[in-house]
């Protein structure tokens, strides 16, 4: 299977934009996703269970495809951080959003993980993408590569190649913009999480407090204890309806706007990646040339041939990366778009039920004056 993975299919068996990360089973500390994919023949449906080191398998091998030109310019769909069962506070304020352990939101994360990759011209043609999505077999659980990529970004000089001057002006005002926004849409991500949750904790609230007024209903023939206890009973109905407000309100904001600010976080993380290996490649190259220079005639033609294999090389992944940066652009200003439009939409829909209720309640009161 290992070499098997290695080859390319022209197209996937499914439709990429309908693949749906249903539901996820939790079982002791282990969580499976169940993945549900259209089948191109029109004839059904792929249902397959994979768990969270599937989906590294599956990273890995879109990492590892070294034969492929230019791979390392492609901005790779960014996994999110694994989710745990119980997790630690580290854990925890890694995952943000998706900390939930209402499990909903994190299928959609990587849901749509799953659909950019169906998307991508080259990530799609992998073999292991048509194994991940239609396989009855746990691809997980076969041997793969360290991730390469991972291993560039960790290196001693990382911070040096990092710094390294672009000869390419384009790519040099990509990474100060991609900088700026690394750090701006990671910050808007984590303040916005502790503001957007409290809806749910202002639902528990209202909870509480529409259980609490019932202790107040005294029952007997007394009127005035009776028209108090209908105000309680009443008032509790008020605020267990703005108890299921909230819920609704939270729940709008964690699948809406937080789901989109923390793709966008791990996008530009992603692109950040991206263009880092392309910086090392840079260095390598202007290192080559270096040494093609200074080589003494006996090493000279040795020399010239690393320069030139480096050279081919970089020119590959500076192709690609224009390109992956261009759909990248427009991809990541749609989805952040959607994310917005849909969010205000749910609340809106959300408010105008709200009132409603409100408005029957105030009926009810009155009618009790």
């Amino acid at each position: 299977l290992q070499e098997e993975v290695k080859e390319v299919s022209p197209i996937l068996s499914v439709h990429g934009h309908n693949i749906k990360v249903t539901e996820a089973l939790k079982e002791g500390d282990t969580l499976t996703f169940l993945i549900v994919s259209q089948k191109l023949s029109g004839t059904g449906e792929y249902h397959v269970a994979r768990t969270y080191d599937d989906f590294e398998w599956l990273q890995q091998h879109l990492f590892s495809q070294e034969d492929v030109p230019g791979i390392q310019g492609v901005i790779f769909p960014p996994l999110p951080a694994k989710a745990q069962v119980n997790a630690s506070a580290k854990v925890i304020k890694q995952l943000g959003f998706l900390a939930l352990e209402e499990w909903q939101p994190y299928c959609k994360a990587l849901e749509a993980f799953l659909r950019q990759i169906a998307a991508h011209s080259i990530l799609s043609k992998n073999k292991a993408v048509e194994i991940f999505l239609t396989s009855s077999d746990p691809p997980g659980r076969q041997r793969i590569k360290k991730n390469i990529f991972n291993r560039l970004s960790q290196a001693v000089e990382g911070m040096r190649k990092e710094g390294h001057k672009d000869v390419d002006e384009f790519f040099q005002t990509e990474r100060d913009h991609n900088l700026l926004l690394t750090g701006c849409t990671k910050t808007a991500a984590e303040v916005s999480h502790p503001v957007l949750c409290l809806f749910a904790e202002i639902a528990v609230a209202c909870g509480h407090f529409s259980a609490a007024l019932h202790l107040c209903v005294e029952h007997g023939e007394d009127p005035d204890k009776q028209a108090f206890s209908k105000a309680c009973v009443k008032l509790s109905e008020v605020f267990d309806s703005m108890k299921k407000n909230m819920t609704s309100v939270a729940e709008n904001n964690v699948n809406t706007l937080g789901l989109g600010l923390d793709l966008e976080s791990r996008y530009q993380e992603a692109e950040k990646e991206m263009l880092f290996r392309r910086t090392c490649k840079l260095v390598e190259l202007e290192a080559a040339r270096k040494n093609a220079e200074k080589a003494k005639p006996v090493k000279k033609a040795a020399m010239e041939e690393v320069k030139k294999a480096a050279e081919t090389e970089f020119e590959h992944i500076s192709g690609v990366a224009k390109q992956e940066i261009a759909q990248f652009h427009g991809v990541r200003v749609e989805l952040l778009r959607h994310s917005l439009v849909e969010w205000c939409e749910k609340q809106l829909l959300t408010a105008k039920e709200n009132a409603d209720q409100f408005n029957q309640h105030l009926q009810a009161f009155r009618g009790m004056a």
